[in-house]
């Protein structure tokens, strides 16, 4: 609970980099959390780059320049994202921090998950974060990331789930949990919750109790 809020979570789900590099399946090419940070700072330019071949030994990675796409609109995802990248980073830390909007360092921006959804489909040698359901609707090629557990894992409602098994739940106030480099073999790095937001003190009993019955039925029955 926080300034009059009381605040649930509905829906688990994931972020997940996506790329558009010829010749790499989904799940073919493998980042860890530094890695990833580099890219998104600018200091990683290449996907052929010695940082990217050594996670990457059996794959074949082009000379080719990384254009980074980035949401150009304040967004859970976007802090999320940061959140993670702050955890396996000072780099980032320093640099960028943490927020719903970003002082990016490099790349374009687009607005909202089909935004980045797009330009990653679009541009060959681009890399993005999209909510795992803009991956899998718009068929983009995922990358694997390297977990808390030094395991690489795929993103999937298996993995989602792990990261929330290993969450700390009971121990955050609210039940306010980031679930960013959770623990655990399975875990995918980059989950989230999404959240219920009410008011303590509604202006609308009435409304509020109809609101909370809904979500207790989804609960149960949904």
């Amino acid at each position: 609970e926080k300034s009059g809020i009381v605040q649930f979570p509905m829906v688990m789900g994931g972020i997940v980099p996506v790329i558009n590099v010829d010749g790499i399946q989904p799940g073919g090419l493998t980042l860890d959390g530094a890695t990833l940070a580099k890219i998104f700072l600018g200091e990683v330019k290449s996907w052929d780059d010695a940082t990217i071949a050594k996670l990457n030994p059996n794959v074949k990675l082009p000379k080719q320049a990384i254009a980074v796409v980035h949401r150009s609109d304040g967004s859970g995802t976007t802090y999320n994202f940061a959140y993670y990248l702050v955890e396996v980073s000072l780099d980032w830390k320093s640099k960028v921090d943490v927020n719903t909007s970003l002082q990016w360092q490099v790349g374009i921006g687009a607005k909202g998950n089909e935004g980045v959804a797009n330009n990653v489909a679009n541009t060959k040698g681009s890399i993005g974060y999209v909510e795992y359901a803009y991956a899998k609707q718009n068929k983009l090629t995922y990358a694997k990331l390297v977990n808390k557990d030094g395991k690489a894992v795929e993103p999937n409602a298996e993995s989602f789930q792990a990261a929330a098994a290993n969450a700390d739940w009971a121990g955050t106030p609210g039940f306010g949990v980031v679930l960013t480099n959770e623990p655990g073999a399975g875990s995918w790095p980059i989950a989230g919750a999404t959240f219920i937001l009410m008011y303590e003190k509604a202006e609308k009993p009435d409304t509020a109790k109809q609101v909370l019955d809904f979500f207790a039925w989804a609960y149960h029955n949904g």
